[in-house]
């Protein structure tokens, strides 16, 4: 590859309401206010050194910006940009001054129709990893992933595997071999995207690093405590795929964020991605347990990088599917 994408770098959200949003995502969970305005609020977890990795937009209706990847350097993103005009990709460029705290940044309708965006620099700011006295709520301490629906798994994986440089850890065969689900990654954890069948383009959910389980347990009585009852849609329980302990969440606007903790490194180069079978309850929840409706069928929605319209959705290439469980 003639570029190095490092890891899932931050989302931009649009929500509803900021005050609202703060009230749940820092007074709830425990993120950083590195700044705000009437119109934005930027968050980060308390391990990270750059601006922000959530970006909060007030808007008049809940969808998403964009989901971002830090690179290595500046050229990466010239030739990101040559290989995204060679596939015949939309593409827009974000100079230097254009975004707050972001340096120059590429975004691209990618092969599913998300939209993507790509930048090297965002300014640094003060790690709190040990301003202990600032942990509250889920203590939530870094972006880890993006969960993306998408109507064809495969034409997303191939692409992301042969074109972009991503490695599998783990997937999902379903028909044959078929693949249903795919967990991709760049840093050497289980993943900085996954790729779920259905209706989309759609971003499932944002995926948040936390330090320990009981940071998750913690943050549902947190939540209860300040009437968030609601926004707890499935967990606190333990992935079979990923390992990973896991609680995902509602905010106000309905985007669903998880917090994260417990995978593995996949840094060996002898690693070999691990197959799951579509019916093995153990795959989405390792203790059997299934996941609500609302888990499949709703995600937030994704606008064009060139026009902010939001993108039209399609129905998935396989058939949607409920892994079958037995009692």
């Amino acid at each position: 590859m003639d570029f190095n994408i490092i890891r899932t770098g931050r989302a931009v959200l649009n929500v509803v309401d900021l005050d609202a949003s703060r009230d749940f995502y820092v007074n709830g969970l425990g993120f950083i206010e590195t700044e705000s305005d009437t119109n934005n609020l930027y968050l980060r977890g308390l391990e990270e050194h750059n601006h922000h990795s959530l970006h909060l937009k007030k808007a008049s209706a809940p969808s998403v910006e964009v989901i971002s990847y830090k690179v290595y350097a500046e050229q990466d993103l010239d030739a990101l940009s040559s290989l995204f005009a060679a596939k015949g990709l939309k593409t827009k460029w974000l100079e230097i001054g254009e975004q707050h705290a972001v340096g120059r940044a590429l975004r691209v309708q990618d092969i599913s129709g998300l939209p993507v965006e790509f930048y090297a620099h965002m300014d640094p700011v003060e790690r709190m990893l040990q301003r202990y006295d600032l942990y509250k709520g889920a203590k939530v301490q870094r972006i880890d992933h993006f969960n993306c629906m998408v109507p064809d798994v495969e034409k997303a994986y191939n692409f992301y595997i042969n074109e972009m440089g991503f490695a599998c850890s783990e997937y999902t065969a379903a028909e044959g071999e078929k693949i249903w689900a795919a967990w991709l990654h760049r840093k050497p954890s289980v993943h900085d995207v996954a790729f779920m069948n259905g209706v989309g383009p759609r971003l499932h959910h944002v995926g948040f690093w936390l330090s320990d389980q009981l940071s998750l347990i913690h943050a549902c009585d947190v939540l209860a405590s300040m009437g968030y009852t609601t926004s707890i849609e499935r967990g606190p329980g333990r992935h079979g795929i990923s390992n990973a302990f896991f609680l995902y969440l509602r905010d106000p606007d309905g985007h669903r964020i998880e917090l994260y903790n417990g995978d593995y490194l996949t840094c060996d180069p002898d690693f070999k991605p691990i197959r799951w079978d579509i019916n093995d309850p153990r795959r989405q929840t390792f203790w059997g347990h299934e996941a609500p409706d609302s888990w499949f069928n709703e995600a937030s929605v994704v606008q064009d990088v060139l026009t902010n319209k939001t993108i039209e959705l399609a129905e998935p290439t396989l058939k949607q599917h409920k892994p079958t469980f037995v009692t």
